[in-house]
């Protein structure tokens, strides 16, 4: 028997994964597209090994930030986090650019709730990632900065400098940042009107 899905079933924001043969009824993709709620059909294997999107960490890094990605993805997984790991595979050289947009439209689209991009120092990928509308990148260097991006800033993206981080300053961070959520309050107004920055200048696709 087909499962339904209905208006209700719609979240408020990311991505509805349903088993490949679900009905949607036309009220749902209504609201869904409303919303800006992407729905994925998957086969029933498939739906059961993925992760929700809230556990779910976006992780990429260039040539410089390889083997700090690889020393890090652990301590996700230990913190029973799924690392949805974009690359690269190894240290030939790559373009921090072109990881950062993949991890931030992971993040951005709600197939991921978070996401870290490693280069080597860390400032390209922050730039690069924070061209991608809702995305609020950080580049954090020791654990308060990653505890004040995420308080005040609900920072979704960390960016980190391998060359000038050891291991153990980089899960610091990590581990911080994951750890903290965002403090709302008078914060929501500040990071709102960084909301409305972002929407006045988004330009829209011309075709």
């Amino acid at each position: 028997m087909k499962r339904v899905i209905t208006a209700q079933d719609v979240p408020a924001a990311g991505e509805l994964r349903v088993p490949i043969g679900t009905l949607v009824t036309p009220s749902a993709r209504e609201v869904a597209e409303g919303r800006g709620v992407r729905i994925v059909e998957l086969p029933e294997d498939q739906l059961s090994a993925l992760a929700p999107p809230e556990k779910t960490v976006a992780m990429g890094a260039d040539h410089g930030g390889y083997l700090l990605k690889e020393a890090l993805k652990p301590i996700l997984e230990g913190l029973g986090l799924e690392v949805r790991d974009v690359g690269v595979n190894d240290e030939k050289p790559a373009d921090y650019p072109d990881l950062a947009l993949q991890v931030a439209e992971l993040v951005a689209s709600g197939r991921a709730a978070r996401g870290v991009v490693i280069d080597g120092a860390g400032i390209g990928s922050s730039i690069a990632a924070n061209k991608v509308p809702g995305i609020r990148a950080a580049l954090c260097y020791d654990k308060a900065s990653a505890r004040n991006s995420r308080e005040h800033n609900d920072s979704n993206v960390l960016t980190l400098g391998a060359r000038l981080l050891t291991q153990t300053q980089a899960e610091e961070v990590l581990r911080t940042w994951i750890a903290t959520p965002f403090a709302g309050g008078r914060h929501q107004a500040r990071v709102q009107k960084i909301l409305d920055i972002e929407r006045k200048y988004l330009r829209k696709d011309p075709s």
